[in-house]
């Protein structure tokens, strides 16, 4: 795990799929927010064509943009349009890997029955891999659009199974926490951090990025997530989206025979890339995320949802200590036993 992933604001993103910026006229106020948003720096503002020179937003590095479309989300008239008109996606002819075979499959779909009747998930429990830089990848659909990571995995629980290269994603952060891309100097820096006033200054904004895992840039070449029953390759880390009270038994289900309590790494920033992801991938270990700006903003994850990553090594221990405690604990609990009695 490097903590300090190489910057590279010339080079972001390999080259695959161009786009193209247009502003339209009619509405930009020449403001800037689109270019001081930029995490690449595609926009400069520069002297228009206007009597009075007024300074005007132009893509002077198109070839760096990676569709992320923070520049159109920003921009308070409206006046940006990001779209695709070009490129090719660099994996293409890359060895296709081997489907689980029957005997790991039937377990994985074992565990997302436990989870979901024992629990009463809504959701599916969702597999997710992260694919080192050249290893073959799996027979699963690379979405048209760009997502988040965070959206892809929202998706994955309503059943959708989803590769994804960087080409394909749309967050600069979360892109290159996991390791697909080196991280923009703006992120890196912070500085995009103040700009989206979620930070009070830029010392508590380096602090957050310092503090927080990311894997070396381009060691990872796509995410796949999955349904868990219908996982493409052995998962890495299992995501729950799951209620409080459903998060509370998987934790117990974890600590059934060990007692363990558990320390839990959670900050509100960077959750399903950093907290539901990477930390569990990283220290095998469960963890809990209560969700962060950009998942929030960005899916349609209802605010009364949390998120717990499980390792895979510890997914049997979980499953176990589950249909233990739905033996009793979960039953009575459920039941509210301790209520006094009501006339």
């Amino acid at each position: 795990m490097n903590t300090n992933a190489t910057i590279d604001s010339n080079h972001p993103s390999p080259p695959a799929l161009e786009y193209r910026i247009t502003f339209d006229a009619r509405r930009c106020v020449g403001c800037g927010l689109c270019a001081a948003f930029c995490p690449v720096d595609v926009i400069e503002m520069q002297p228009g064509q206007t009597a009075d020179a007024r300074l005007e937003p132009q893509a002077t590095r198109p070839q760096l943009c990676w569709g992320c479309e923070t520049c159109a989300g920003q921009c308070p008239h409206n006046a940006i349009k990001v779209t695709v008109y070009g490129g090719r996606d660099r994996f293409e002819g890359r060895a296709v890997a081997q489907p689980l075979d029957s005997v790991e499959l039937a377990r994985y779909q074992n565990w997302a029955r436990t989870l979901k009747d024992i629990l009463g998930l809504r959701w599916e429990p969702v597999a997710i891999t992260l694919i080192a830089a050249g290893q073959p990848l799996p027979d699963v659909p690379m979405p048209e659009e760009r997502l988040r990571y965070c959206q892809s995995l929202m998706a994955a629980r309503r059943g959708r199974s989803l590769l994804m290269p960087a080409n394909r994603h749309a967050c600069p952060d979360g892109t290159s926490i996991l390791g697909l891309t080196p991280m923009p100097a703006k992120l890196a820096s912070g500085e995009l951090y103040l700009l989206f006033h979620k930070l009070d200054n830029l010392t508590a904004a380096q602090r957050m990025v310092g503090e927080r895992p990311c894997l070396p840039p381009r060691t990872i070449d796509a995410t796949l997530v999955t349904p868990l029953a219908k996982a493409a390759l052995t998962p890495q880390v299992i995501a729950v989206v799951a209620q409080p009270e459903q998060a509370m038994w998987l934790l117990m289900s974890s600590s059934y025979y060990s007692g363990h309590r558990h320390e839990l790494n959670a900050s509100g920033y960077n959750a399903q890339c950093v907290e539901t992801t990477l930390l569990p991938y990283v220290n095998k270990c469960l963890n809990v995320s209560f969700g962060c700006y950009g998942c929030r903003a960005s899916s349609d994850v209802s605010d009364d949802l949390m998120f717990v990553g499980i390792p895979l090594g510890e997914m049997e221990t979980v499953i176990a200590g589950l249909r233990e405690l739905n033996k009793k604990a979960i039953q009575q609990s459920r039941a509210k036993i301790y209520l006094p009695p009501m006339a």
